[in-house]
């Protein structure tokens, strides 16, 4: 019998095959599905124009600056154009000149129903027929208006403790018009700021309007309200805001400035004027807005 060969010495040994691991699909496991070919991209959201006053004083349209920063930082994405009404580059007509064909949604960043409001920003979208235009509310009155002006007046240093304080009151220190809507909706920012506070809120006015700010402060110290300050409703730093600090100077409180609640409440009146059916304002736009 022929005996078997013996086992090549260098043979390998046979292995034990390693478990099959399946290749990565490229992919998501939850990728959402692509529409379907022809599908139209979504059109963009109207173009945000922010129109501002201005100002002769440098810190106004930076102030503005710095208060659009936060507004698209609360927004990614959207697009957000400045314009002024007179004063500052760039004017409203440039603004939307460089629109044409486009949607916008002029959102006023004033603080009643003034002339500008009722009046120039009106003619500007007329003279502009090539952008498709809505004009958003002016900013005031608002709640959260009323949340930026405590913050400040606490920078300023008003304290919880001054509430009901009967040597205590405060001046909302406003621009002023010679219309009575601007100043129906001066005073009711002013309700709503004492409420807030616990204390008077008596309106002033840097033009157009009565009383002063000296002049209301005068009238308070004859109250007995010795302890008032100033609380400044200017959306910018400029002369009037400046004249009116100047009341009071260790108590006057900043314009609104680029405050969070300033910002949200641009935003507010934007989605606004893009619905048709918005609700009234209510004071529950503090946590929503």
């Amino acid at each position: 019998m022929t005996e078997p060969a013996p086992e090549h010495p260098h043979a390998p040994r046979p292995t034990t095959a390693p478990p099959r691991i399946p290749r990565p699909t490229t992919a998501a496991p939850h990728a959402p599905t692509p529409p379907p070919y022809g599908t139209p991209a979504p059109a963009p959201a109207p173009v945000l124009v922010a129109v501002a006053h201005g100002s002769r004083d440098p810190q106004a349209p930076r102030t503005v600056r710095a208060l659009l920063d936060r507004v698209r930082d609360l927004r990614p994405g959207l697009d957000v154009r400045l314009a002024h009404i007179e004063l500052n580059a760039p004017l409203l007509p440039d603004t939307l000149d460089c629109l044409r064909g486009a949607d916008a949604v002029l959102v006023p960043l004033l603080l009643g129903r003034g002339h500008h409001v009722k009046r120039d920003l009106p003619a500007a979208t007329a003279a502009a027929p090539a952008v498709r235009t809505r004009i958003a509310e002016p900013l005031g009155p608002h709640p959260l208006l009323v949340e930026a002006l405590y913050e400040r007046l606490l920078d300023a240093g008003w304290t919880p403790a001054d509430r009901g304080d009967p040597r205590t009151a405060v001046v909302l220190a406003a621009a002023g018009s010679r219309d009575p809507d601007s100043a129906r909706d001066t005073r009711r920012t002013a309700r709503l700021l004492a409420a807030r506070l616990g204390v008077p809120v008596v309106p002033a006015y840097a033009s157009a309007a009565a009383p002063t700010v000296p002049a209301a402060l005068r009238a308070l110290a004859a109250r007995g309200r010795h302890r008032a300050f100033v609380a400044s409703y200017f959306t910018a730093p400029g002369r009037f805001a400046s004249a009116c600090a100047a009341a009071v100077p260790h108590r006057a409180a900043a314009p609104l400035g680029d405050h969070p609640a300033t910002a949200r409440l641009v935003l507010h009146r934007y989605d606004r004027a893009l619905s048709a059916n918005a609700p009234a304002d209510t004071v529950t736009l503090l946590a929503s807005a």
